[in-house]
């Protein structure tokens, strides 16, 4: 699970695992950690709550500890909670995810308080956009935690297929992403742990820590 700060994270993360919870940190730095299970029709679900974050470039533990866990560990599911009434700004977090390869669920929490700002969201069309479920929730009394289950499920099961975004910067970065990801294929071990065009993109942030993650495989 992950999640901008004060998306209603925590709320979807007990409404899905009750009382079968645990937390520690995260080895090497002192970030919280918490996990619980969740047992659904055929499924025992292992969830982990990831650290809130705004996005996922390597500023912070918390960043680092998220994306690390998410290119890494690459699990099966990444349900990302959105605050609806901040759409925008959440959607950043919905884009870098899905750039990663993700296979993503947008559980879409606080639409009440989406409705009373007045705002009207097509769950529906942003699912069609971004090429992945989109769930509305209330999490705050417990609306819309079985539909999101159930779309777990169907991505767990492999019954929908999510695609890479490909978001398109323009055609002077794009010829750059293309140099660079050319480069980085031919990288064996690195370009089969991180989709080649997320590095890419990476580089060009001048992303330190995939900087040095590169220059470890190619002396490695």
């Amino acid at each position: 699970m992950a999640g901008n700060p004060n998306s209603g994270k925590t709320t979807v993360f007990n409404n899905l695992t009750g009382a079968r919870q645990h937390v520690g940190n995260w080895p090497g730095v002192t970030v919280e950690k918490k996990e619980g299970i969740c047992r659904w029709k055929s499924h025992n679900i292992r969830i982990v709550d990831l650290p809130g974050v705004y996005g996922l470039t390597a500023y912070s533990p918390d960043e680092i500890v998220a994306r690390n866990f998410i290119v890494e560990e690459k699990p099966d599911a990444v349900v990302d909670v959105v605050d609806a009434s901040n759409l925008e700004r959440n959607l950043y977090l919905v884009v870098q995810l899905l750039e990663m390869g993700a296979r993503l669920i947008v559980a879409l929490n606080m639409m009440d308080e989406a409705a009373s700002r007045g705002y009207r969201i097509d769950a529906e069309g942003l699912s069609h956009l971004i090429g992945a479920p989109v769930v509305p929730m209330q999490a705050n009394r417990n609306r819309g935690t079985l539909e999101l289950l159930d779309e777990i499920a169907k991505v767990v099961n492999r019954e929908m297929q999510i695609p890479q975004l490909i978001v398109n910067y323009g055609r002077e970065v794009e010829e750059e992403i293309a140099k660079l990801e050319r480069h980085i294929s031919a990288a064996g071990e690195l370009a089969r742990k991180y989709p080649p065009r997320w590095l890419a993109v990476k580089l060009l942030e001048r992303d330190q820590q995939i900087v040095e993650a590169l220059q470890t495989s190619e002396h490695g």
